[in-house]
């Protein structure tokens, strides 16, 4: 039997949830997708805690969304506007998980934060980030751009459209000066850190943090926020549907020679 991709746990008032998929960098697959959604209703319903941290075992927390696990012909989505945008609805709700649970959790991530693995460390309540980790969305360079337009809200406009117009990376201490990240920490510290980051935070009361989670919230929910996200999947999502020639050429290098010739062909073009 195979090993389960989520892993759950807990470790005094806090609840563990691990992605645990590491020789393909923790890459969302549907079983990712399922067994998360899962890890956190659990988590969220736990009696016994307060806090949920959300890791990643191996080098890297998440490249992003496994698109090459995608069967053939599951492409068809990308044929009409309204299936592209039934496909990424779901995956927009997914991500915004962390932020409609009661819990605050905690994201403590290393290595590549990619693409939906980024969007969801950003609508987590807090990051802790090794100093070897690497933030990033460079969907654009495929002609996608991902269905949680939330980079905006966090860091701001100037800066977001720079990071989701020409795809790049930052690294950890830039993230935390942008305000992606709380705190940086060196790899080796990670685990403990963010542990113990999580326990002292399970010290304030759970209808304490649940209050003042629901009232910041709510205070962005009113001025748009959620609205903002689901307008934002509204303009993104036909844009899958729509064939431009970089993005014909990367899916025609995916099938021929894997997604990593892919990324390495359209990166190599974005050296300096």
């Amino acid at each position: 039997m195979a090993d389960p991709v989520v892993l759950y746990d807990v470790d005094e008032q806090v609840s563990i949830i691990t992605l645990n998929r590491p020789d393909k960098l923790n890459a969302i697959s549907a079983e990712v997708q399922h067994q998360l959604q899962d890890a956190f209703a659990r988590a969220d319903n736990d009696l016994e805690t307060s806090v949920v941290l959300l890791r990643a075992a191996g080098r890297s927390f998440c490249a992003g969304y496994d698109i090459g696990a995608r069967e053939p012909g599951h492409d068809d989505w990308r044929s009409d506007p309204l299936k592209a945008h039934a496909h990424l609805a779901p995956q927009l709700e997914f991500e915004m998980t962390p932020w409609a649970m009661k819990k605050p959790v905690i994201a403590a991530v290393q290595g590549h934060v990619m693409g939906g693995g980024c969007e969801v460390v950003m609508l987590c309540d807090l990051t802790i980030a090794a100093d070897n980790a690497v933030f990033g969305e460079p969907e654009v360079r495929f002609s996608s751009v991902g269905p949680a337009i939330v980079m905006p809200a966090i860091i701001g406009y100037k800066k977001a459209r720079e990071l989701l117009y020409f795809g790049d990376t930052i690294d950890a201490v830039t993230a935390m000066s942008l305000g992606m990240v709380n705190r940086v920490v060196p790899l080796g510290e990670l685990a403990e850190a963010s542990l113990r980051w999580a326990k002292r935070l399970s010290l304030i009361s759970p209808e304490a943090l649940y209050a003042a989670k629901r009232a910041i919230n709510r205070t962005a929910d009113a001025a748009g926020f959620r609205a903002g996200l689901h307008a934002g999947l509204d303009v993104v999502g036909p844009l899958y549907a729509t064939k431009t020639a970089f993005g014909a050429k990367f899916r025609e290098i995916v099938a021929a020679e894997g997604v990593p010739a892919a990324v390495r062909w359209r990166a190599a073009q974005f050296k300096e």
